[in-house]
C-alpha cells in the first residue's frame, strides 16, 4: 500500500483549490465581457413623440382582448414623463386614448387602419373623422399604414381615401409608408399635406452602428424629392430582441446606444419623428416573426429597458446568475480536481472550464425564458427541450471526461501487458468453450484449428452447438473435432433453451472437473498461439476473476464496409474500454475472455434471462469484489459482420441487452449498501449515456418532424423555437464530433478516411440503438439474433430492407428541410439554424443509407 505524505496531500489540495477559483474567476469575468457597460452618449430633453399600441401582455386584438380604460390612462401617464406627442393606427380601436392624451396636456397624430376590406376601411375613416372633431389635440390624422407596401391597396385606391379624409378634416393628413414606396409613387405627394415616411434600419439588414447615417441619408433624400412638403419620420426605432437579420443584431444595447444617439442627431437638426414604438407588444410577434414583439422602449410589463444617461448593460442581472453558475459549479469542480490531480494541468483546466461552461449554459437556460414573451406553446417546446438540453449537458460531461483522461492522463494506472512465464511456472487447467449456431462449418473449422496450435499444454475445448437445424452445417464441425483429438469435444444441443449462455451453461457441466479458468471465443476467431501462456498468469492473483483482451478482426483491408466497421469496433477497445479499466469497471465481452472457474459457478454461472450473459457476468463479479483485468492486445481476430443488416443487428441486441442489466441490476448501482465502487457505478451508469443519446435523437426528430409540420401548415400557432436555445444544440453536436475525431486520431492507428468512415459506420447504427433501448425498457425478454460473419447461411438480405426505416425517417427530414426553405422561416435566424438542426438529425439515417450501399458494393470480398 502506497502512503501519500501530509505535505503531498496539502499541496495537491491547494493547487486544486487553485486551479477551480481560477475557472470560476474566469467565469466571473467572462460574463462580465459578455456584459461589459457600454458608453453613449446622453439624452436630457422630451423625446418628439411615440408610436402607441396600448395592449397588455396578454391582449391581442386580433382575438378581440382589448385594454379597459385605466390600462390606457395608465400608459399614457407613463409616456407623458417622457413626450408630449403619440401616434395611434387605428380610430375606431381603443378610441379613448386621444381624450385620455389630452387630460395630460399630449398631442396626437391619430391613424385609420386602412386595408384590402371596404367596409372596415369606411369605419375607420368614419371613426377618424368623428374623433378628430370631437378631440382639438388630434393635430394630424394618417390614413393608411404601410398599405401598399403590404400590397392591400394599389396608389389610386389609396388616393380616393386620402381625398376623402382631406376634404373632411381640418387637420394635415398624410399616410404613412417606407422609403422606396414614397419613391416609386411621388404622386401620393399631391395628396398629403406632409410626408410620413418609416425608416427602420433592421428591416434593412443595416449594422446599428450605421443605422443613425442611414435615416438621415434616407430622410434627406426625400427633402430633395418633396422639397416644399413637411417630412416625419412616423416610425424609427431599433428592436431589443429577436432575430438577426445578417448585420443587425437585435439587443438592449443596441437599442439604447440607436435611439440615444437618434434623439440627439434629431435635436440637432430638428427633425419630427415618433419611436417605433412606447411599448412592447407581444400580440406582434405572430404576424412577422419573434422581433416584432420588441420595438418599445418599455417592456410588457411597463419597465424601461434602458436608462436614457449613463452607461447601458444588455443583461444588468448578470452579476447574480455569474455567481450562481460559480456557486453551482464550485463543489463539482474542486472534487473533480482534488480526485484527478494527477492528470496534466492543461486537463484540469480543460475538464473544469467545460464542468463550468455547463453550469453557465444550465443558468442562462433557467433564466433566458424571461427574457421572452412566450406563448403556452413555447412553454410547451420548453418544457421539452430543456430535459434534453440537460441530458445533452450530461452526455457532454461524460464524454468530456473520457477524452481528458484519455489525452491528458500522465500514464494508465491499471495497465496490464502480456506474461512471459519462466520455464516450470504453473499452467492452470484451462476450458475453452466456444458456442455456435449455425456457423459456416468452414469458419468454425479455421477457429478450431488455432486454437489446436496454442502454445499450452494444459487446455481442453468443447464445441457447444446450439439448435443448428440442417445436420450438413454441424456435422463437418464434429468430424474435425473428432480428427483434432481428445482435447476437443463437440456437443449438439437441440433443442436448447437460453441462448448462448445456455449453450455456455451446459459447457460448464462437462467440463474437465481440473479446469481453473473458463476461456469463450467466438466461433470466427484465429487466435495466438500464446494467448493461454501469456495470460494465464494473472490467476495466480485470487482477486482477479476475469481477463480480457480486445475484440479484433482480420480479412477487412480490401473490402470497404469490413473495413469501416472493423475501425468502428476498434474505437471502443483503444479508449472506452482503457477509460472503463482505470476504475475496474470494463464491459466483459463473450469473446477473448478468460473467467476463473469457480467464481463463475459461485456467482450464478451465465445469466440465461439477459440476450447480454457477457457484460452481466462482468458487473456481477465487480459486485462481488473481484478485478477484472483488461490487456489491450489482440490476442486473437475474428470477422465483421457479413453485411449492413447483421451490422445492426448485433448492436441492437447489445442496447437491448443493456437496457434489461440496467432494470435488472440498477439497485447495484444505486443503492447505498452495493459493494461496487464509486467508479464502478459511474461507468455502468453514464457508460450508456451515448445509447440513451441516440434514443433521445429519435425522440427529439419525431417532435421536430411535428413541430416542423405545423410550423409549416399552422404558423400562427406553431412558431420556431428561440435561436438561444438552437445553438447549445448545434454546439453538442460539434463538440461530440469533435471529441471523437481527436480521440481516433491519437489513440486508433488508421488514416483520416478511415477515422472518417468509422464515424459514418458508427452514426448509422443510431437508429438500431435507439430502437434497442426502447424496447429493452419496453421488453423483458428479447431474442438472441446470431451474428452472421464470413457469410450468411441461407438467402441474402435485400441491402435497403434492413435501413427501410432509417429511409423513411431520412426522407421525412428532407421533407421538413425543403418545408421550411419555402415557409418564411427561411428568413430568420431561428429558420436557419432549426434547418441546420433538422440537417444534422438527418445525418444517422443518411449513414445507414451510405452504410447499407457500401455493404451491398463491397459483397463478399475479403482481403
Amino acid at each position: 500500500m502506497t502512503v501519500v505524505s501530509a505535505p503531498v496531500v496539502r499541496k495537491s489540495f491547494w493547487r486544486a483549490l487553485a486551479v477551480t477559483v481560477l475557472v470560476a474567476a474566469g467565469n466571473i469575468g467572462l460574463w462580465a465581457f459578455l456584459n461589459r457597460p457600454v458608453h453613449i452618449a446622453d439624452w436630457h430633453g422630451e423625446v418628439a413623440g411615440f408610436a402607441f399600441n396600448p395592449f397588455q401582455r396578454y391582449q391581442d386584438p386580433t382575438r378581440q382582448i382589448f385594454p379597459v380604460e385605466s390600462d390606457i390612462d395608465s400608459d399614457v401617464r407613463l409616456l407623458s414623463r417622457y413626450t408630449k406627442r403619440l401616434r395611434t393606427y387605428s380610430s375606431s380601436e381603443n378610441p379613448q386614448i386621444p381624450r385620455i392624451a389630452k387630460f395630460y396636456g399630449m398631442k396626437v397624430m391619430a391613424g385609420a387602419w386602412i386595408e384590402g376590406r371596404s367596409e372596415r376601411n369606411e369605419r375607420e375613416l368614419a371613426a377618424l373623422v368623428a374623433l378628430t372633431r370631437k378631440n382639438d389635440n388630434i393635430d394630424r390624422a394618417i390614413v393608411g399604414n404601410e398599405v401598399i407596401l403590404r400590397g392591400d391597396l394599389s396608389a389610386k385606391e389609396l388616393i380616393s381615401y386620402l381625398d376623402r379624409a382631406r376634404a373632411q378634416l381640418r387637420v394635415p393628413v398624410s399616410t404613412a409608408e417606407p422609403f422606396d414606396t414614397w419613391q416609386r409613387h411621388p404622386e401620393l405627394a399631391d395628396h398629403v399635406d406632409f410626408i410620413t415616411v418609416h425608416i427602420l434600419p433592421y428591416w434593412e439588414r443595416v449594422p446599428r452602428k450605421d443605422a443613425v447615417g442611414f435615416v438621415l441619408g434616407q430622410y434627406h433624400e426625400l427633402q430633395q424629392l418633396f422639397p416644399n412638403k413637411h417630412i416625419v419620420i412616423g416610425e424609427v426605432g431599433w428592436p431589443s430582441n429577436g432575430n438577426r437579420r445578417e448585420y443587425a443584431q437585435p439587443s438592449i444595447a443596441d437599442e439604447a446606444h440607436f435611439l440615444r444617439d437618434w434623439f440627439n442627431v434629431a435635436a440637432q437638426q430638428h427633425i419630427d419623428y415618433y419611436v417605433m414604438e412606447a411599448i412592447d407588444q407581444p400580440w406582434k410577434e405572430q404576424l412577422s416573426g419573434r422581433v416584432e414583439a420588441y420595438w418599445g422602449v418599455f417592456n410588457a410589463a411597463r419597465e424601461p429597458k434602458f436608462s436614457f444617461t449613463g452607461t447601458v448593460i444588455e443583461d444588468p442581472l448578470w452579476p447574480w446568475k455569474a455567481g450562481a453558475a460559480s456557486l453551482l459549479a464550485l463543489l463539482p469542480m474542486f472534487w473533480f480536481a482534488r480526485h484527478f490531480i494527477r492528470f496534466r494541468i492543461m486537463g484540469l483546466f480543460f475538464f473544469l472550464i467545460l464542468v463550468q461552461l455547463s453550469a453557465s449554459i444550465l443558468v442562462w437556460m433557467a433564466t433566458l425564458p424571461y427574457d421572452f414573451y412566450l406563448s403556452p406553446l413555447d412553454w410547451a417546446m420548453l418544457l421539452l427541450l430543456f430535459p434534453a438540453q440537460l441530458a445533452i449537458i450530461l452526455i457532454l460531461l461524460i464524454n468530456g471526461f473520457e477524452f481528458t483522461e484519455v489525452i491528458w492522463r500522465p500514464y494508465w494506472l491499471r495497465e496490464f501487458k502480456l506474461l512471459s512465464p519462466k520455464p516450470g511456472d504453473p499452467q492452470p487447467f484451462v476450458s475453452i468453450h466456444l458456442a455456435c449456431y449455425n456457423e459456416p462449418p468452414e469458419m468454425v473449422i479455421l477457429t478450431l484449428d488455432s486454437l489446436a496450435a496454442l502454445d499450452y499444454e494444459n487446455y481442453e475445448v468443447i464445441v457447444l452447438d446450439n439448435n443448428t437445424k440442417n445436420p450438413e452445417i454441424w456435422k463437418p464441425v464434429q468430424a474435425h473435432c473428432e480428427k483434432l483429438g481428445a482435447k476437443f469435444r463437440f456437443y449438439h444441443l437441440e433443442p436448447w433453451p437460453g441462448f448462448k449462455a445456455g449453450a455456455l451453461n451446459y459447457g460448464l457441466e462437462v467440463t474437465d472437473p481440473r479446469a481453473e479458468v473458463v476461456a469463450v471465443v467466438d466461433a470466427d476467431y484465429e487466435v495466438r498461439s500464446d494467448w493461454l501462456r501469456a495470460l494465464t498468469g494473472y490467476f495466480l492473483d485470487p482477486k482477479v476473476a476475469v481477463v480480457q483482451c480486445p475484440q479484433a478482426h482480420r480479412e477487412w483491408a480490401h473490402n470497404a464496409f469490413r473495413r469501416m466497421t472493423n475501425w468502428e469496433y476498434d474505437g471502443f477497445f483503444r479508449i472506452g474500454m482503457h477509460h472503463r479499466n482505470e476504475r475496474n469497471a470494463i464491459i466483459q465481452h463473450g469473446t477473448m475472455t478468460m473467467v476463473r472457474k469457480d467464481v463463475l459457478e459461485s456467482t450464478g454461472k451465465w445469466s440465461e434471462w439477459t440476450i447480454c450473459e457477457d457484460a452481466e457476468l462482468g458487473l456481477r463479479l465487480m459486485k462481488a469484489g473481484y478485478e477484472l483485468v483488461y490487456v489491450d492486445e489482440l490476442m486473437g481476430k475474428g470477422l465483421t459482420p457479413a453485411d449492413f443488416k447483421a451490422y445492426k443487428s448485433q448492436r441492437y441486441r447489445w442496447a437491448f441487452g443493456a437496457m434489461q442489466i440496467m432494470k435488472a441490476r440498477l439497485d447495484w448501482m444505486v443503492s447505498k449498501t452495493s459493494t461496487l465502487t464509486r467508479g464502478q457505478r459511474f461507468h455502468f451508469l453514464t457508460g450508456w449515456f451515448s445509447w440513451f443519446g441516440d434514443a433521445l435523437h429519435l425522440v427529439f426528430t419525431l417532435m421536430a418532424m411535428l413541430w416542423t409540420l405545423g410550423m409549416v401548415l399552422a404558423p400562427r400557432y406553431f412558431t420556431l423555437p428561440m435561436y438561444l436555445f438552437l445553438v447549445p444544440l448545434i454546439g453538442f453536436f460539434l463538440f461530440k464530433a469533435a471529441f471523437g475525431i481527436i480521440l481516433y486520431r491519437v489513440r486508433v492507428p488508421c488514416s483520416w478516411k478511415d477515422t472518417l468512415d468509422a464515424s459514418v459506420a458508427s452514426m448509422s447504427l443510431s437508429h438500431a440503438i435507439a430502437r434497442g433501448i426502447f424496447e429493452g425498457l419496453w421488453r423483458k425478454k428479447g431474442e438472441f439474433i446470431r451474428t452472421a460473419k464470413s457469410r450468411r447461411i441461407g438467402k441474402k438480405p435485400n441491402p435497403f430492407i434492413a435501413v427501410s426505416e432509417e429511409l423513411l425517417l431520412f426522407l421525412a427530414l428532407v421533407a421538413c428541410v425543403v418545408g421550411m426553405i419555402n415557409s418564411a422561416g427561411i428568413n430568420y435566424i431561428e429558420g436557419r439554424l432549426w434547418i441546420a438542426i433538422l440537417a444534422a438529425q438527418a445525418i444517422p439515417y443518411a449513414s445507414a443509407l451510405i452504410g447499407a450501399w457500401i455493404a451491398h458494393r463491397s459483397g463478399d470480398a475479403v482481403g
